[in-house]
Formats: structure tokens, C-alpha cells, sequence
């Protein structure tokens, strides 16, 4: 047995004994503990996409974006009359607001189509570039032949892009946004839905009644899909992006969130 000399220093005595411990078995110096530190997930950020889903009578690109990749789905579109434009600057402001905000977005797809009638907003007419009221084209069962509503359901391309975009994203509600009627109307089962957007704006409910081969008597009564028609005050074309988001956008925010309420 190694022995340590007694006018040896305490320190050197100490490591002798460590030495000879490790080489007999008796001790194992262990490594410092190391610090895994796990790097943060990254957020899941939605994939924005747009895209053009179809053109009008005169070939105008009918853009469509879709935000988010969850299962409940909200089809939100506005200026199916041309002349009732203020709702595109609002949905598009929406757009923004939901790609920096993506948490609204959790188990959530929103489809945008900023424009319906893109012919009828540049020559400011309610028709389409072949005279026809859009909201009046659909396959709904109180639909009615006329110049005006069109020989046939669905005859004008924009009209068959926007049931397209419903067969294909199969909304959970849907909101198309009108002037100037300056209130919020519903058809189908969405009772409940407009009054949980009203809560949200100045905008009063008020039951309009299904307009023949409208877009809410298609979507509403023969889907069965709740569709609110969201009726601006006339004036509102004269009111800048951020004032008509001021004004509604928590009320848009409030239909893609619902039921939950919005925080």
C-alpha cells in the first residue's frame, strides 16, 4: 500500500489519495454536468396563398386568398354589386390583420375574395359586364329567369366562381358585404351569427327576407350554410381603410372566431 510521506503538504496529500482511490476502483471523477438547453419551436405560420380563381365577362382576374390551414372555414367576400366597393379596402385590410395576428388563425382557414365583380367596380355598376345582378344568379329554388338575374343559374362566370369556391373550401359561414343598407341581415341558420357580429359594430340586425336566386337563398336555404349579409351605410366609400376598420373589423374578426369570443 502506497504510503504518504507526513511532511507532505495537505493539498498534495489529498490529490496522492485521489489518484490512488481512481486507480483502485474506489472513486470515478465524474464530468461537470452539461446544459442541453432544447431550442424554442418555432410558430406554425399559416400559408398564405392567393390565387386567381377565374376571370370576369371581360377578363378581369377574380383573386382569391386563403389564410390558414385549420378545418373551420370562413368565406368572406364583398363588391358582388360593383358599385358597392367600400367592403374590398376592409377585406383586404382583414387580410393584414390576420397575417400579424396569427393566433386567430389556430384550427382556422379564412377564404378572402376581396373583389366578386371586379367588371362591375371599374364602370361603377351594380351588374356585371353582361347586366347582370351577380347576387341575383345563383341556384337557389325562389331563383326567376330575367335579363336581369340571367336566362339561367349560374350563367355568368363570376356568379360560378364563387359557388366553385364553395363546393371547394365548403365554408362553416360565409359573410358578403354590401351597401347601403347599413345593417346586418342573415339568411339560413345564422341567427345566432349575426348577433354575435353586432355586438361588434353600430350595425343593427335586420331580416331583409331571401332576395330571389340571391347568394343568401343559395348559400343559406338551399346549403343550409349560415351566411350573413353585412350591409354598410352608403357613405362608407368615403371612408379610408383604416376608419372602416375601425368601424367593422372586430366585427369580421368576431364571424371567423365564432362561437368563441373575441379577445
Amino acid at each position: 500500500m502506497f504510503e504518504m510521506n507526513e511532511k507532505w503538504p495537505i493539498a498534495l496529500k489529498v490529490c496522492v489519495l485521489l489518484v490512488a482511490l481512481a486507480v483502485t476502483g474506489c472513486y470515478e471523477p465524474t464530468a461537470p454536468p452539461q446544459l442541453i438547453i432544447e431550442p424554442a419551436p418555432s410558430p406554425v405560420v399559416p400559408p398564405a396563398q392567393y390565387h386567381v380563381a377565374g376571370r370576369s365577362v371581360q377578363g378581369r382576374p377574380i383573386m382569391c386568398l386563403v389564410i390558414g390551414q385549420g378545418q373551420d372555414v370562413t368565406l368572406l367576400l364583398a363588391t358582388i354589386h360593383g358599385n358597392e366597393p367600400a367592403g374590398t379596402p376592409l377585406v383586404r385590410r382583414l387580410a393584414e390583420h390576420l397575417q400579424q395576428n396569427l393566433h386567430l388563425l389556430q384550427g382556422r382557414k379564412v377564404v378572402l375574395l376581396p373583389t366578386a365583380n371586379p367588371d362591375g367596380m371599374a364602370h361603377n355598376t351594380r351588374y356585371n359586364a353582361h347586366g347582370v345582378d351577380l347576387n341575383r344568379n345563383f341556384a337557389a329554388a325562389n331563383r326567376r329567369n330575367s335579363p336581369r338575374h340571367g336566362y339561367a343559374a349560374l350563367s355568368e362566370p363570376e356568379a360560378r366562381i364563387i359557388a366553385s369556391i364553395i363546393r371547394q373550401y365548403n365554408p362553416d359561414r360565409i359573410v358578403s358585404i354590401h351597401q347601403p343598407l347599413t345593417c346586418i341581415d342573415y339568411d339560413g341558420p345564422a341567427a345566432e351569427l349575426a348577433r354575435r357580429m353586432a355586438q361588434y359594430c353600430n350595425l343593427p340586425i335586420r331580416k331583409l327576407g331571401a332576395q330571389p336566386g340571391s347568394l343568401g337563398s343559395y348559400a343559406g336555404i338551399t346549403l343550409a350554410i349560415p351566411i350573413v349579409t353585412f350591409e354598410l351605410p352608403r357613405n362608407a366609400n368615403n371612408l379610408n381603410q383604416e376608419t372602416l376598420w375601425a368601424r367593422y373589423g372586430t366585427a369580421l374578426i368576431a364571424a371567423i372566431v365564432y362561437p368563441n369570443g373575441v379577445k
